[in-house]
């Protein structure tokens, strides 16, 4: 269920900007706005952590493990977050200096190559993927958790909708002329 904090967000933008917030964007806000309450169980997993090593001096065998598990979640999630938000690497001066057509040209650009990576990720990946998924493949230390098995698949699921955000970005950006382009710094406010 998507919390009210998104819906809120979903129409504010949708309503600042008369940018329409599509299933795409929905999916993208769902997945980044869910997975941003890892973060706190991070660091609270890392002062219990601390607190028992140096405190106590009976370290876990875990708790370093199940932070850097989930701190790679946020990380390949943040990664469709940064593309709805169009945050990712562009040579602003250069963008900035041409006008509407040409940008649109280096858009077009950024998106074929956004989309050959994905597919090149995803089809070199997939088999790998796939048995570690379907053997349960764990991390083999003490504690030994799947994080082969669910970092594996995750990471060729985020890479895809990566490139379908892109894509959609594309979209909205082509049919909207230059004085109405997206601008992610309204988001958020």
């Amino acid at each position: 269920m998507i919390d009210k904090e998104l819906q809120e967000q979903n129409e504010k933008v949708a309503s600042k900007d008369d940018f329409p917030i599509n299933w795409i964007d929905r999916v993208s806000l769902f997945l980044s706005h869910t997975i941003k309450y890892l973060i706190p169980v991070i660091v609270v997993v890392m002062m219990y952590e601390i607190f028992m090593r140096y405190v106590l001096f009976k370290p876990t065998l875990w708790a370093n493990e199940l932070c850097l598990w989930l701190a790679g979640v946020c990380y390949l999630v943040g990664g469709i977050y940064a593309t709805r938000l169009r945050s990712h690497i562009r040579i602003v001066l250069l963008y900035d200096w041409v006008g509407r057509p040409t940008q649109r040209i280096f858009d077009l650009i950024s998106t074929i190559i956004i989309v050959l990576f994905a597919t090149a990720v995803i089809y070199g990946g997939w088999e790998d993927a796939h048995r570690s998924f379907t053997t349960w493949e764990r991390f083999a230390t003490y504690w030994d958790p799947p994080i082969p098995a669910t970092m594996k698949p995750l990471t060729l699921l985020c890479v895809f909708l990566i490139a379908v955000q892109s894509v959609n970005n594309l979209i909205i950006d082509w049919r909207n002329p230059k004085e109405k382009q997206y601008d992610p710094s309204k988001e958020l406010k």
